[in-house]
């Protein structure tokens, strides 16, 4: 993904303050250079940079603190608020409430990805139970409204939209009218982009707006575009009220940082990421989650929710099972790979686990991922039950190897990469061993009446031990400040 080299050069900056014996100023002051060296590199605005190094060097004054006091935590502490300080404008976007008609307005340049998130934006609210509808009114590029008709049809969301009308208010005006006559709750207008900030584009997406008076206006930009991105999001700011950032493209190898700054930009949170091309590549964007997987600190209750949302219900509790007694055989990594081709690439899922950094997971494109998946479960398809159910690598003999290699028109050193997944991901796995997993519905309760009782239970003992035991799981917690940042960084024993 975009931002795993900017988590794996921080988590590195992190491990290394870590490492060394005694906290002094060239300590902090190697880890910030080596932060804003990462961030700089991802395109993140230097100003915005500059700030952060300065409010952190305000907040760990080394000569100040007490000894007894944990240098470390303090200063990942400070590095982790930061980071969420600059994803984070401080106010909520407008939210839209079922039942009652919303209308939400997308604008962007053109090559961003609109159309798509559009479709994307109303597909998520579908699943969760609102009415969305989609009004083309994009009369400038050729082939938009063929290509909103493909994704809304292929999705199942009513859509409006006309061949023969050039003018975008009167569309726009017309479908909103329309679908509020439906009873549709979300109606989501989606407007003309140009190659560049233009008088005509800024001039007709005001009129558009006026027209349609939308709830929120959401500005949707392409994350590769790098430091332009906070004069784009300025420009498009003073011309409409944007209300809340979609980031596209966050799959590939660009630099994200720029986009992420827009956010300064805008005053205005981001919401989504786009992670693919596909309908459900759409994550909503969590700040504290978020930076906290940047960190390689994990996001449980991000994995949780994954979990419960893919996993069939009667199969919840066995796999919630298994995963807290760490067993992991070929069949669990079988069933799993049917939940993980929904749930996206394993490196994703995986990064929402405590202590491990976004680099240590494969950082193929997504359909290779999914292309090996498929692969590997076609291999397994040609295995007896006992290799399935083993936990024995032995067994896998060079002779099994070729049978299995025959059965599914595969080579064997294809057989041999497939069992090598299966160690790197048991291992993984084993790691989870002695954890408590809350049910559904759960995480929320436990995030209100969280307190050191509460987490030591959750927590799997060699965590907590790393921690220093009770005592240092309660400092850990002080150091934290409220429950809920808590939840936000729930593995932060994970950085060692």
């Amino acid at each position: 993904m975009v931002l795993a080299e900017l988590g794996g050069s921080i988590s590195r900056a992190l491990q290394q303050m870590s490492n060394a014996t005694i906290i002094d100023e060239k300590v902090l002051n190697d880890c910030l250079n080596e932060i804003t060296r990462a961030l700089l590199q991802s395109d993140v605005q230097f100003k915005l940079v500059r700030e952060m190094q300065t409010n952190i060097k305000k907040i760990v004054n080394l000569d100040d603190l007490a000894a007894g006091h944990n240098k470390r935590k303090i200063i990942q502490q400070a590095i982790f608020n930061e980071l969420c300080k600059m994803l984070d404008p401080g106010k909520p976007s407008f939210t839209p409430k079922k039942g009652k008609p919303s209308v939400v307005m997308f604008v962007g340049l053109q090559g961003s990805g609109k159309t798509t998130t559009c479709t994307k934006y109303a597909y998520y609210h579908q699943k969760k139970g609102w009415k969305p509808a989609l009004v083309c009114a994009d009369t400038f590029r050729a082939g938009a409204f063929d290509q909103l008709k493909q994704n809304a049809t292929k999705a199942k969301i009513p859509f409006y939209g006309s061949y023969m009308e050039s003018d975008p208010v009167k569309i726009a005006v017309e479908g909103v009218e329309r679908f509020k006559k439906e009873n549709c709750d979300l109606i989501i207008v989606d407007t003309s982009g140009r190659h560049k900030q233009e008088v005509a584009l800024f001039e007709e997406m005001r009129q558009v707006s006026e027209a349609t008076k939308p709830d929120l206006v959401i500005f949707v930009m392409d994350s590769s575009i790098g430091q332009a991105a906070f004069d784009q999001a300025q420009a498009f700011k003073q011309s409409v009220a944007v209300g809340a950032v979609i980031v596209t493209k966050m799959d590939g190898h660009a630099k994200g940082g720029g986009a992420l700054s827009a956010v300064a930009a805008t005053k205005s949170p981001v919401i989504f990421i786009g992670t693919g091309e596909h309908m459900d590549e759409f994550e909503v964007f969590d700040v504290k989650p978020f930076v906290s997987r940047l960190l390689g600190m994990g996001d449980w209750s991000g994995f949780m929710d994954k979990i419960h949302d893919i996993v069939p219900m009667d199969q919840q509790p066995e796999l919630l099972q298994k995963l807290s007694e760490g067993n992991f055989t070929l069949r669990i990594m079988y069933e799993q790979f049917h939940n993980i081709l929904k749930m996206g690439p394993i490196g994703q899922v995986f990064s929402m686990l405590p202590g491990f950094s976004s680099e240590l997971m494969p950082k193929g494109q997504e359909k290779e991922s999914q292309a090996k998946i498929k692969r590997y479960m076609t291999m397994m398809d040609s295995m007896t039950d006992e290799e399935l159910d083993s936990m024995n690598p032995k067994l896998m003999n060079e002779s099994r190897m070729m049978r299995i290699g025959r059965g599914s028109g595969r080579q064997v050193r294809e057989v041999m990469e497939m069992l090598e997944e299966y160690k790197r991901l048991a291992k993984i796995w084993s790691k989870m061993k002695g954890l408590k997993i809350p049910k559904k519905g759960e995480m929320s309760a436990l995030s209100r009446n969280m307190n050191a009782q509460h987490m030591s239970k959750v927590l799997p003992p060699q965590m907590l031990k790393q921690i220093g035991g009770m005592g240092g799981l309660q400092n850990l917690m002080k150091q934290m400040g409220s429950n809920k940042d808590m939840m936000g960084m729930f593995g932060g024993a994970g950085d060692k």
